[in-house]
Formats: C-alpha cells, sequence, structure tokens
C-alpha cells in the first residue's frame, strides 16, 4: 500500500483506476497483496452505452489511502485521478469499540464522500479469529455487528455491506467469502467506471461541439480527449485509446485544410511559429512528456503535435501487434506534414524538412526494428521498402543543398547551411546516446565529408533497390536507379550512369510512359557526348528529333545534330564505307502504301505504281537523297487468273501503329481492350438499388505488370534499337547491288505527312513482296527492318480462260434463256479468222441470232469495241466466229439456249461428240436450296488457243412438278394430274392431254383390240389456265373401258405452258409431256355392311348386342399376274382366293363381341360372294357410325415348314397384328384373349415355326360401300340412370 505522503502516478504505462482505502489501515495492509493478486484474475464483461459491442476486460486497482484531497473538486474532469470507489475497512467485534470510535469514523468518512457527491462506496467487514481473542468480554455475534452497520449506512443499500470470513485461513469457507467479495468489487468498480467514463465522454462531446465558438483552443481539447485515450489504455483497450487518437488527427488534419481553403481559426497562429527544432520522431518513449507540456501549453510546434500524436498512435499500434501498420502510417505523415507546414505557411529552414523526414524514417524503421526479428523483417520489406526510399531522397537532396554531391566540393556558403541544420537537431537523445546506428549520428557523420556522405547515400540507395527489387517493384527500383544516375552525373561518372538510365528507359518504353521516355533519354545523351560515342549520340538525337514532348527549338537542335553527322567528312570520323544505320522510326513513319493505276494485281509488262505517304518526325526539311525500297520475287510457275489474286491483296495498306505523345511509334501492343460492364449493389436489408457503378471485368489482365513476365513473353518493339539509346542496333540485311529495288533519288522530306512515287517492276511473273525501305541521307541510313502487315503486288501471266454463266438466275429448262460467254484473252491475242466450235446436243439446241454482238473491254472495264458475231449452225457443231481480240482483254457475247424437259426415263443410245468422247446426258437431281429439279447440262466447246477442249456446264432448272393419282369409285376410275409450278414464275398452260402409251405388250399381241377400248374422258373445262408461282392446277380424266380394265397401264401427260406477260401465239407455247405407270386398276372386291338390331327391337340399343352383317362380292375375273401362291383349286375345280377380314372400332363407339377377325375364302369369278355375321354392342347413343372393316390378303406359309393347326389360326382374333403395315388404331380394339394369342404366335415364330403372311391390297382394288355410313342408336330403357357429357 502507498504511503500516506506519496502521490498517485499518472501519464505512465501503468495507471490503474485509483481505489481509496479508509478505517483499519493496518488490517487492510495484511490483506492486500492477496487482494491485489486475485482482483484480476477473471474477467468482466463491459456493457458500454449507444450501442457499443460488450467487452471481456479484467480489472486492476492502484489502492491508495483515503485522504480527503483526493476527492474530485467541482469543475475537475480528469479520470486518472479519479478515485472510482471508495472501501471502508474494519474487524470490529466490540459493541462498545463500534458507538465510541468505528461509527463516528464511518460517519466522518461519509460525510466527506457526500460532500462531494461520490455515491461508490463499499465497507467490508473481516471477521477473524485473532479478532475475537482480543476482546473477548462484549463480544457479539458477528451478524449484529453487521446487522447494525446496515441499519446505520445501509438503509437502502444493503449490498453496500460485505463480510469477509477467516480471509488469512485456507478453507471452503474463507474462499468462497474471498470470490463473492471480489465479484461484489469488480462489479461496484464496473459500474462506477461505466457511469463516470459515461459522464466524461458526454462532457468531451459537448466541448467538441463548441469547436465553433471564439475562445475554443484545440489544445485543451486536445488533453481532455487524450485523457479518454488513457483511460482505454488503462484499461488494456489499446483499439478504442487508438481511435481517440485517430479522431483528433483527423480534426487537426480537417482544421488545416480548412485554413488553407481560406477558413482559419485563431488558435491554429500557436502552430504558425517558425520550426526552430527539427529532431524528428521520438519513438522510444511510450510518452513524451516534454512535448505534451508543450501542447497543453499550447507553446508546441506543428511538428511537435505532429511527432507526439504519432508516437502515441506507434505505441498503441505496437501493443496491438500491428507493426506494418506503423510504417505505413509514417510514410503518409511525413508527406503530409510537408504539406501542412506549406498550407499554414510555416516558416522552415532551407533542408530542416529534409533533416526531420530523415531522421523520422530512420527512427520509425530502428523502432521496428526493435520488436520484429530479422525474418518478419525480411519477409515484410514491402511495407518498409518506402521509408527507405524517402529517407534516399531526403539524404540526396541534403547532399545538394550542402554541396556533398558537385563535383567542387562544398563551399564556405554549404558548410555555414551545414552548421545551421546540425544546430536545429539539438543535442541526442539520452535513448540513443548509446547507440552507434542511431539517427541522429548516421545524419550528422553523412553531413560531415564527401566521402561519409557517398558511402551512406549509396548504402541507403542499394538497400531500397535490392528491396524493391526482392518484391516484384521493378518500377520503383529503376526509378531509384535513375536518382542514382543523376547522382554519379553530377559527380562525373556517366559511365556508371549510364547502366541505370538504360535499365529506366527500358522499362518506361515497354510501359509507354512518354514523358519519362523523353527525360530519360535527354539523360542519356549528354552520358553518350561525354563518353564520345558518335553513333549512340546519334541514334538518340534522332529520336529526340522526333519527340513531339520537345519544343520546337530543342527538336530542331538534335536534328542539326543529326544532320551534321550525316555531312561529316570522312577523315573525322568513320571510314567511307561504313553508314550509321538507325531505325527508320526514329526518322519517318509509313502510314500509307497504295498500288496505281489498277492495284496490286496487274499481267507482265503492265505500269504499277506505289505510292507511299510518310509521315517525316523531324522538325525541318530533309533532303533525301534515295527512298529505296527492296522487294524479293516469288516465281510461278502454273499461271492463275488476276481476278484470284485481286481478291486477296489489298490496294491500299493503312499501317495501323499507334503513335505515343513522345512522337515515336510503339510496338504492336497485346494488352487486351478493356471490357466494361455496369456495377449495381442492393441493400442487403430491403433489396433496394443504393449504387450504381462501373468495373473492369478483365482487370486482371490490363494492369498486368509486365515486368514479371519471361522476357520471352514480353512485347517487344518492331526493331529493339527504336527504343533503345544505349544498345548496338541489330542491321538489317543490305541489299547488294543490282538488286530489285523500287527507288527514288533526290526526295525532299517536310515536316509531317509526304507522298513519295516509285515505279514497281513487272517485267517476270509472280508474287513481289515489299520487305525494307531505305532512306539515305549521305553517311546515315535509315532502315525499316520489316514491313508489317507484308504488304504483295503479283504480276501474271495468264492463259485464255473461257466461262459461261446464265443472265438471270435460275435457268429455266423448257424455255430459251440467255447466257453470257466471257473470254479472258490473257497473253493469247485472238486473230481475225479464230471461232469457236459448240458440240449440239439433242437435249439444248442452240438459238442462233443474226444480230448477236460481242463487246471487248480492258482490264480496267472500259469497253473498246463492238462488234457483230458470225454463227453458222449445223445439226452437230455450232461455229461462232470471233473478232480480233488484243492480250489482256476481254470479249463478251451472249447466246440464247433452250434446255428441253425431259419427259421420262428413256435415253437413245449413247452418242459422241465431235471430239469422239462419249456424250453425258443430262442429269437431274433435287437442290436443298430450292424446290425445283436441277437438270446439269454439259458443253463441249473446241478453243483456237488449245488443242484440248473446254466442257463447260450450264445448271437449268425444271419449273413443274407433276403428280398423279388413280382414283375409285365403285368400278369407275379416274386419273387425277397435278401440275405444281415451283418457280417464281407465272405460266399459262393450254392443250392438256391425257392418252396411253401405245406399245406392244405381249398381252396385247394376244388382244390387239384392247388399246382402242381403253378410253380418256376429260373432265376439264377450260383450254388455258393460269398457274401461279408456287401454286397447282388439277386435271381430271374419267378412263372408261368396254371390257375389264388392265391390270396396269402406261400413260402420257402432254400440256403447252408459255410465260404469262408474251404474246400467246403459236411459237410462244413450249410442249412437255409427263409419263407414269398405272399399276393394278381393276377393282377386285367390294364390302357392304349391314348392322341389324336384336330380335323383337326396331332399333339397335346401347348395351345391346346387335348383329354386323359384312357381304364381300368378287367384282371381276382373275386379272393378270393375280394367280400366285395364294390361289388354290378346291375341291370342286374352283379357284379360290382366301382373304381376311378384320372389324375393329377405333373411335370406341362399339365393342366386337366373338370374333373380330377371320379367313373367308371367295371363288375367283365374278360377283362371286361371301357373307360373314359378327355380333358388336353400340357403346353409346346416337348416329354412330360403322365400324371399320379391313380386307387382307391371306398368304399361307411354305408347305414345307411346320404348319400350326388351321383352327387355331381362324379362332385367332387379331392375326393381322402381325403385319407390320396395320395402323395403330387396329391394335387399340384387341382383348388381352387377342394379345395372349399374339404373344404365343409371336413365341413360336422366334422357335422358328413359319406363320402365314398379310398383304394389304392397293389402293382401289377393295370398294367399301359402307365408308362413312351411319346407323341410330337409341339408349337404353333405364330411367334411373343418366349419363351426361360435358365438355
Amino acid at each position: 500500500m502507498d504511503s500516506p505522503q506519496e502521490q498517485p502516478v499518472i501519464y505512465t504505462m501503468e495507471n490503474k483506476p485509483i481505489v481509496t482505502c479508509a478505517g483499519d489501515q493496518a488490517l487492510f495492509t495484511s490483506l492486500y497483496t492477496s487482494l491485489a493478486q486475485q482482483l484480476p484474475r477473471e474477467p468482466m464483461e463491459w456493457r458500454r452505452t449507444y450501442g457499443r459491442a460488450p467487452k471481456m476486460i479484467y480489472l486492476e486497482a492502484n489502492f491508495v489511502q483515503f485522504k480527503e484531497e483526493l476527492l474530485p473538486k467541482d469543475g475537475t474532469k480528469a479520470l486518472l485521478t479519479f478515485p472510482f470507489l471508495h472501501i471502508y475497512w474494519t474487524d470490529c467485534c466490540d459493541t462498545e469499540m463500534y458507538r465510541s470510535s468505528v461509527k463516528e469514523d464511518m460517519i466522518r468518512w461519509q460525510s466527506s464522500l457526500r460532500s462531494h457527491g461520490s455515491a461508490d462506496w463499499l465497507i467490508i467487514v473481516v471477521d477473524s479469529s485473532d479478532a475475537r481473542k482480543k476482546n473477548k468480554t462484549n463480544i457479539l455475534p458477528r451478524s449484529s455487528i453487521v446487522d447494525k452497520i446496515r441499519s446505520d449506512f445501509c438503509n437502502k443499500q444493503n449490498d453496500r455491506c460485505v463480510v469477509l470470513s477467516e480471509p488469512l485461513k485456507d478453507s471452503s469457507r474463507s474462499q468462497e467469502s474471498w470470490n463473492s467479495l471480489l465479484l461484489k468489487l469488480r462489479t461496484l468498480l464496473l459500474m462506477s467506471f461505466t457511469k463516470n467514463l459515461g459522464r466524461f465522454e458526454d462532457d468531451m462531446r459537448t466541448l467538441r461541439e463548441k469547436r465553433t465558438q471564439p475562445g475554443w483552443s484545440f489544445c485543451q481539447y486536445f488533453m481532455v480527449q487524450e485523457e479518454l485515450a488513457f483511460v482505454f489504455e488503462m484499461l488494456q483497450q489499446f483499439e478504442d485509446a487508438l481511435v481517440q487518437y485517430d479522431e483528433l488527427d483527423a480534426l487537426f488534419t480537417q482544421y488545416v485544410l480548412n485554413f488553407g481553403a481560406g477558413d482559419t481559426a485563431k488558435w491554429l497562429g500557436s502552430f504558425c511559429s517558425p520550426v526552430l527544432n527539427w529532431s524528428g520522431l521520438l519513438l522510444r518513449r511510450p510518452i513524451d512528456m516534454d512535448k505534451r507540456d508543450g501542447i497543453q501549453r499550447g507553446a508546441a510546434s506543428l511538428l511537435d503535435l505532429r511527432s507526439y500524436l504519432f508516437s502515441r498512435q506507434c505505441t498503441l499500434l505496437i501493443f496491438l501487434q500491428r507493426p506494418w501498420e506503423v510504417t505505413h502510417r509514417a510514410l503518409e505523415l511525413l508527406h503530409n506534414c510537408v504539406q501542412e507546414l506549406r498550407l499554414l505557411e510555416v516558416s522552415v529552414l532551407e533542408g530542416a524538412l529534409d533533416c526531420w523526414v530523415f531522421l523520422s524514417c530512420l527512427e520509425v524503421l530502428h523502432r521496428i526494428e526493435s520488436c520484429c526479428d530479422q525474418a518478419q523483417l525480411a519477409g515484410n520489406s514491402s511495407h518498409t521498402v518506402g521509408l527507405w526510399a524517402y529517407a534516399t531522397d531526403k539524404l540526396k537532396s541534403l547532399g545538394q543543398l550542402c554541396g556533398l554531391v558537385s563535383r567542387k566540393g562544398p563551399t564556405s556558403e554549404d558548410l555555414n547551411r551545414t552548421v545551421d541544420l546540425l544546430a536545429g537537431l539539438g543535442d541526442e537523445r539520452p535513448e540513443t546516446v548509446n547507440s552507434l546506428q542511431s539517427p541522429y549520428k548516421k545524419l550528422k557523420e553523412a553531413l560531415s565529408s564527401v566521402e561519409t556522405f557517398e558511402r551512406h547515400y549509396l548504402e541507403l540507395c542499394q538497400a531500397a533497390m535490392e528491396m524493391y527489387r526482392a518484391i516484384g517493384r521493378l518500377r520503383s527500383a529503376r526509378l531509384l536507379g535513375k536518382s542514382l544516375a543523376e547522382f554519379y552525373m553530377s559527380k562525373g561518372e556517366p559511365e556508371q550512369a549510364e547502366v541505370f538510365l538504360a535499365e529506366a528507359l527500358g522499362s518506361y518504353v515497354n510501359e509507354g510512359w512518354s514523358f519519362p521516355v523523353t527525360h530519360t533519354r535527354k539523360q542519356i545523351a549528354e552520358c553518350q557526348k561525354l563518353l564520345g560515342r558518335s553513333v549512340d549520340t546519334l541514334q538518340t538525337s534522332a529520336l529526340l528529333a522526333g519527340d513531339s514532348n520537345l519544343t520546337t527549338e530543342e527538336r530542331t537542335r538534335f536534328c542539326r545534330d543529326v544532320l551534321n553527322f550525316a555531312v561529316k567528312p570522312a577523315d573525322q570520323g568513320v571510314t567511307t564505307s561504313t553508314k550509321a544505320t538507325l531505325d527508320m522510326a526514329v526518322f519517318a513513319r509509313l502510314k500509307r502504301l497504295q498500288f496505281q493505276p489498277d492495284g496490286p494485281c496487274v499481267h507482265s509488262g503492265a505500269t504499277l505504281q506505289v505510292e507511299l505517304t510518310l509521315h517525316c518526325l523531324m522538325p525541318i526539311s530533309v533532303h533525301v537523297e534515295e527512298l529505296a525500297i527492296s522487294i524479293h520475287l516469288e516465281a510461278e510457275y502454273a499461271s492463275k487468273g488476276c481476278a484470284q489474286r485481286r481478291s486477296g491483296l489489298p490496294g491500299m495498306v493503312d499501317f495501323e501503329v499507334a503513335v505515343s505523345p513522345a512522337g515515336r511509334p510503339s510496338f504492336v501492343s497485346t494488352t487486351p481492350p478493356l471490357e466494361m460492364d455496369e456495377a449495381h449493389d442492393h441493400s442487403p436489408s430491403d433489396d433496394s438499388l443504393s449504387s450504381v457503378g462501373v468495373v473492369c471485368k478483365n482487370a486482371h489482365l490490363v494492369i498486368r505488370r509486365h515486368d514479371s513476365g519471361s522476357p520471352q513473353d514480353m512485347p517487344r518493339p518492331i526493331a529493339q534499337n527504336a527504343h533503345s539509346a544505349t544498345t548496338t542496333p541489330t542491321l538489317p540485311v543490305v541489299p547488294k547491288e543490282g538488286a530489285r529495288m523500287l527507288r527514288g533519288r533526290n526526295i525532299t522530306l517536310e515536316p509531317g505527312d509526304n507522298s513519295v512515287i516509285l515505279s514497281a517492276p513487272s517485267d517476270e511473273s509472280g508474287t513481289y513482296t515489299l520487305r525494307q525501305i531505305h532512306v539515305t541521307l549521305a553517311r546515315v541510313n535509315f532502315v525499316l527492318a520489316h514491313i508489317y502487315p507484308a504488304v504483295q503486288y503479283h504480276v501474271y501471266s495468264q492463259e485464255p480462260q473461257l466461262t459461261v454463266e446464265p443472265l438471270s438466275e435460275p435457268l429455266l429448262a423448257g424455255l430459251p434463256q440467255m447466257v453470257k460467254f466471257t473470254l479472258l484473252t490473257g497473253h493469247y491475242a485472238v486473230r481475225k479468222g479464230d471461232a469457236l466450235q459448240l458440240s449440239n446436243s439433242d437435249s439444248m439446241p442452240m438459238l442462233a441470232n443474226a444480230s448477236c454482238t460481242a463487246r471487248i473491254s480492258n482490264t480496267s472495264a472500259a469497253s473498246v469495241s463492238e462488234t457483230v458475231l458470225a454463227i453458222q449452225s449445223s445439226d452437230k457443231v455450232t461455229s461462232i466466229s470471233l473478232p480480233s481480240t488484243p492480250p489482256y482483254h476481254t470479249l463478251e457475247f451472249h447466246l440464247e439456249v433452250l434446255c428441253l424437259i425431259p419427259s421420262g426415263p428413256e435415253r437413245p443410245a449413247d452418242e459422241r461428240l465431235t471430239n469422239g468422247e462419249v456424250r453425258h446426258w443430262p442429269r437431274s437431281y433435287s437442290h436443298p436450296d430450292t424446290a425445283m429439279t436441277a437438270i446439269e447440262q454439259r458443253m463441249s466447246i473446241d478453243c483456237p488457243w488449245s488443242i484440248y477442249s473446254t466442257l463447260l456446264a450450264l445448271t437449268f432448272h425444271i419449273p413443274f412438278k407433276t403428280e398423279h393419282s388413280l382414283l375409285s369409285t365403285g368400278n369407275r376410275k379416274y386419273i387425277q394430274v397435278c401440275v405444281r409450278n415451283v418457280s417464281d414464275s407465272d405460266f399459262t398452260l393450254a392443250h392438256v392431254k391425257l392418252a396411253e402409251k401405245r406399245q406392244q405388250h405381249p398381252e396385247q399381241e394376244q388382244n390387239p383390240q384392247q388399246g382402242a377400248l381403253l378410253v380418256m374422258r376429260s373432265l376439264n373445262v377450260n383450254a388455258q389456265q393460269l398457274l401461279c408461282s408456287k401454286q397447282s392446277v388439277y386435271c381430271l380424266w374419267e378412263m372408261t373401258s368396254k371390257e375389264d380394265f388392265p391390270s396396269s397401264l402406261q400413260c402420257v401427260f402432254s400440256a403447252s405452258f408459255s410465260p404469262c406477260g408474251r404474246h400467246h401465239n403459236a411459237t410462244a407455247f413450249k410442249l412437255f409431256h409427263y409419263h407414269f405407270l398405272l399399276d393394278r386398276v381393276p377393282t377386285l372386291y367390294s364390302l357392304r355392311a349391314d348392322i341389324r338390331p336384336p330380335l323383337g327391337e326396331t332399333h339397335c340399343r346401347s348395351g345391346s348386342l346387335c348383329g354386323l352383317e359384312v357381304l364381300i362380292t368378287r367384282l371381276s375375273e382373275l386379272a393378270d399376274g393375280e394367280l400366285t401362291e395364294d390361289n388354290k383349286i378346291d375341291a370342286d375345280s374352283l379357284r379360290t382366293s382366301k382373304l381376311m377380314y378384320e372389324v375393329a372400332d377405333s373411335s370406341s363407339n362399339w365393342a366386337v363381341c366373338g370374333k373380330s377377325s377371320g379367313l373367308v375364302s371367295i371363288p375367283l369369278s365374278s360377283h362371286s360372294t361371301h357373307k360373314v355375321h359378327i355380333e358388336v354392342m353400340p357403346l353409346f347413343a346416337g348416329h354412330l357410325p360403322f365400324p371399320k372393316i379391313k380386307l387382307l390378303k391371306y398368304l399361307p406359309h411354305n408347305a414345307n415348314t411346320i404348319q400350326p393347326d388351321a383352327d387355331s389360326l381362324v379362332e385367332n382374333d387379331n392375326l393381322s397384328l402381325l403385319d407390320k403395315t396395320l395402323d395403330d388404331a387396329a391394335a387399340d380394339t384387341v382383348s388381352l384373349r387377342s394379345r395372349s394369342s399374339i404373344q404365343s404366335l409371336g413365341e413360336q415364330q422366334h422357335r422358328g415355326v413359319a406363320l402365314p403372311r398379310l398383304d394389304p391390297f392397293s389402293l382401289g382394288q377393295v370398294f367399301n360401300h359402307s365408308h362413312a355410313q351411319q346407323v341410330l342408336v337409341l339408349p337404353a330403357t333405364d330411367d334411373h340412370i343418366m349419363e351426361v357429357h360435358a365438355t
């Protein structure tokens, strides 16, 4: 316990809440050790106000003797000296002693508390055996003494009196008593702390709200809020304490910014005083009391306030184990302080800020090193490298200011400045006196001499660069290297500076930083001049002469250097045979290349010019001795057409080269384009739109660091020397004398775009590729090593080509069509008397026209002349005399051809063309893009320039599709022919006829009058009919015969057609035929069905059995070819035929009772009949259609195979289901017994048993008279059941 004279310790890291102790001090002293050790062992939940999250804290206390001076007076707001709890200790067990002394002392104690408004107190009564032994006379039970104290002092607060039993004994009762007391102490202490802290926060908040009133002082408010931070730190709530300092930092920063904007505060004047001390940050003390006293007195400077504030933040961050955040905050603090001093216009000695920043950087780094090991420092160098680089930069600034970087050394003025700067550092702090590497010693040693400065600067610079490289920040490392190069340049060591400048330049060029590129190149040019490298200086000067970031005067100066070098005599430079070769990108840029006059495809010997558009980057006019383009010829031995070459070679090429602001062509960038998309943020509570933004979906590809990739993956310029001023360029291939070149001499290039026209060679056929461009200025040769994209032109020597194409698509068969003959003469000159020999064919005759003219045009499609052609035609050959035509011209003329529509499958015997080849007859096929049938017609043409015939093909389309059908009604037969127009034209149809094709068959030889007995009676009314596009015309004939119809009939349909819109004379109509064959013409059987009601009923009723009588009648005798295996001769020598009938109802109107199918044998004589009786039951009432009756041919199995029982076949109700040709509707009516029968038959067939086969009759062979017939069905007589169907 503290002595009475000792004051509480404040403003240290060991501050604890104060608890006063009154009463028996000896008693408390005996229990102090146990109480101080056990109080912070258990945590307590601290519930704070304003909805802040609860926290678990460990409470400690600083127990001091009660004095009235410790009680807070009116207006006192300090929390560190505030007693949060007051305890009265007593072990009184004697009544007389309690009345005489203890009670009066308690009354005085409580009176003092009440007078100072303190209501947080506790009375502890200690019950020990030692006290009882001392007072054996008037000993009362302990409970009576406690009751008296509670009745005297704790009437309404009985819990404020606690009994501690046997505290010095090790018993369960003692431990329980201790636990109760400790819990009570923690609870009361936490309640008092929460109450007083909340009151303090409210007062602080009220004080902050008065900051706009006159007389408000930031320093006073600073001390108040720091008091709150001390309290949080006392409770080990370092995060809350850090928040208080961050709020003070933000508040002061805002006032400084407002001051810069014109809103000044009076109290800021104290911080505008000149800076007299720049000793840097002090982070080795938990609390810098000197700076704190200065802030409290209002005498602190801006640097003092910032230093103290950051030192407290640093201490708390170290406690929170966040040392790397200290480095980030330190770097931000150092930059902000420099800006704040400028805003507040604080007077600072030149160089003082650099000293303060340098010392502060090293102090932060040493503080971090003191709390982290080497492994942590190496792994987190990305957090500290910024401080290293900043310290390096400030040390360099101090060296330049103090004359330690110049070649001559410091002057007397520089020495005086150095003394002033060192004087402002003051004395070294006691914490760093014994440290050999303290920031104070380093700065003082660095400013003492040139050698020590260089040593310290190089150490810092190398350390920072190595850290940057280790963490992959190559740009920053190269920027630091560039600063190091400037140091070497100022020291007069250009050879060492050039290495760092070249590395930085390569990085700037690859990433497209134009202004740093210009600045670095100027520095490199200065290095190269000092080193005496004339060629490298020429390269860099040429780059700078075309750099638009420089002024015109600077660019002109560099351009003059290049021109002076070009005209320098040989004895003053290199030898005469050696020329300096530079990339043309530093001199001029190729923008456009165009071939004139006819594009990049010309015939041999033609005139071809190449127009170049060059953008000269020089600021003044430059006279070029020679501009040449080297070309490479790829000879072709097989000639190809110009049209084919022209499609692949552009006539004009625009070189899409991105030009940077520095005026240099950049390499082709591999960076992908930005993929932007909208981003919508919705509230999680009500899903309302809270914000809208734009995001880049491929940001990981766009902002990828290129330095991290391997050199093979990095994009490179076309010529690396264009962007590197320090390496020797890779020389392009210099063409030999006499090589193929496009040359131009004595050309003057003005700044900007220039047009240069060169003549291209075309004496030899092949493909010419433009490789390189050479621009010669005396001893300087600018070369574009690769022309990209590749530029080519083609010189061809073309063979004559003859093509035939239709004038309009498609070509229609059956009508005269115009076709276009095009002759590309190529290198052949058509002489007078040359003729084309066309082989005629019967299917496509040539229609000669006396007024046929030929047009001759040149390569530019300009007409030269027109001549009437002489055409002579015979049965086999059509000869066309050609007019005289020069080479590489086009001869065009039109001919009219007619493709006949094929009438049938018959073809004549093989014919041969005039050249002896077998004629290929036209072949019909369907094209997927059109509904018309296509016919390919080939023609053979003999040309005068070749010994071989030329085969050409034309595709014609048949405009019609013709279909036929046989219709029957009983024994009457009708033939219907449908003509469908599938073309896009309208036609007029006339002279429609149908006739039997007369041909000799064996049966006609036996009966020659049969053909004459057959008559086709036309039922068509109109003689001419309009057939529109995509429409159809139907024609109908009735076929009559005095005898039976033949089993098959060959017919020919013919019609004349003409396109609409023409005069319909006799010559306008063209005839076409359609041949078709009709099989199984006669009607063999007729079916008649009748449904009879039950006996005694006049009408059928639903649910009652009715009789279905089916009458099958043979209508004709045995037809030709009908006698097959199914026709047998019975015992009466009658030819019979087995038929199978089947009754099924697909509409579920009837229920077939009994057998639904069966076999019948009918004689093959005319009018033979057979009746079948079947029982059916109507399921519904109304006019019901008759059940479907189907008749099939029954073909028995082979006689050699095992036969199933015939009765079993007859009893099978649905044998027809074995036939695959039956429809699915019949399968729906089978009964369960039928299905089992089919399954058994299927099993027999699977075992190899041969089964009979069912074949359907052809259309028209069976005529059903009862088709679509209905019968009236009455409902049942049950009146109690009514069924209603509603839909």
